[in-house]
């Protein structure tokens, strides 16, 4: 990885700890994602286009719940390329005990512009889901779809910084799980009244963006089905063109549908390679639902 100065005024309003990390080796990580290995037999294409003295932000699609696809995709690139990627998490990981420590002990830290700033400064490779909670959050009809908004942070500091956008994406995750219920069918009820109520809804919840959906898996259980996983890297994108225009929100939104097209591109090839395979066992066939056909909506440019 390229070493970079970090100035003063990069770090003092980074929070403790992002620069100042001991990382797990390559071989801790591998072994800890290993269940998940096992589980979902993860296929990868396109780790040629991380390259280790290249730092780039890694940007993609965020799926269901957020936390089946994501350490093993990490862990792929940190041992196939020696880069550990810095995730940048959403706020409300790190308000949650001990799940904050197992993110912060793998590299996550909070997604805030000072400490992307930092981490950038520093020359570390990223990770960013700008759907963040809410594309999480999935509703009903919402595989795979990508859940931006009107968000254009991750493209401001990628020109910001001059780092450019690697575009990736996770198929699987999304066809593991089905929703029962969604943050419409719990607003809908008698729990929603009282979230509306308590003021909760409005607060933590962030207008409903984080009300998470209650999906079953195996079964009635919330155990996903065992889909095989496929990561996609597509070529990165430079941001030479949009240098100095950090501030132009024609720009943003430039690199922005650039990047969500391509992201879109990867999620078509995985598509594609899945349906020429058998991917699933035995097992997998018995316990799996039909699976989804990928969805031509994944969210507008």
């Amino acid at each position: 990885m390229a070493e970079r100065h970090v100035s003063s005024d990069q770090t003092d309003l980074a929070d403790p700890g992002v620069l100042d990390f001991n990382p797990p080796s390559a071989v801790e990580f591998w072994r800890w994602t290993a269940p998940l290995r096992a589980y979902f037999r993860p296929r990868f294409f396109g780790l040629e286009n991380i390259r280790a003295d290249k730092p780039t932000l890694l940007v993609g699609n965020h799926t269901i719940y957020g936390i089946l696809d994501a350490p093993q995709m990490i862990a792929k690139i940190y041992k196939e390329n020696g880069v550990l990627v810095r995730a940048l998490a959403d706020h409300a990981h790190f308000d949650v005990p001990v799940w904050r420590d197992v993110l912060k002990k793998s590299g996550g830290v909070d997604g805030t512009r000072p400490n992307c700033r930092a981490l950038m400064a520093s020359g570390a490779h990223i990770l960013v889901f700008p759907g963040g909670g809410r594309e999480v959050a999935k509703r009903k009809g919402e595989e795979y779809q990508l859940t931006w908004k009107n968000r254009t942070g991750f493209a401001r500091m990628a020109i910001e910084n001059g780092y450019s956008i690697t575009p990736f994406a996770s198929l699987g995750p999304d066809d593991a799980l089905d929703i029962v219920w969604d943050a419409n069918d719990i607003m809908d009820s008698p729990l929603g009244y009282a979230l509306r109520r308590s003021g909760l809804y409005e607060g933590p919840l962030r207008d409903g963006d984080m009300i998470m959906p209650i999906a079953r898996g195996v079964g009635l259980s919330m155990l996903p089905r065992p889909e095989r996983f496929y990561f996609g890297f597509g070529k990165p994108i430079s941001t030479r063109k949009y240098q100095g225009m950090q501030d132009d929100p024609e720009a943003l939104m430039d690199l922005r549908g650039r990047t969500k097209r391509a992201i879109k591109r990867e999620l078509k090839k995985l598509e594609e390679i899945r349906k020429t395979e058998d991917t699933n066992s035995i097992f997998s066939r018995i316990v799996s639902f039909k699976r989804r056909k990928l969805r031509d909506d994944t969210g507008s440019a």
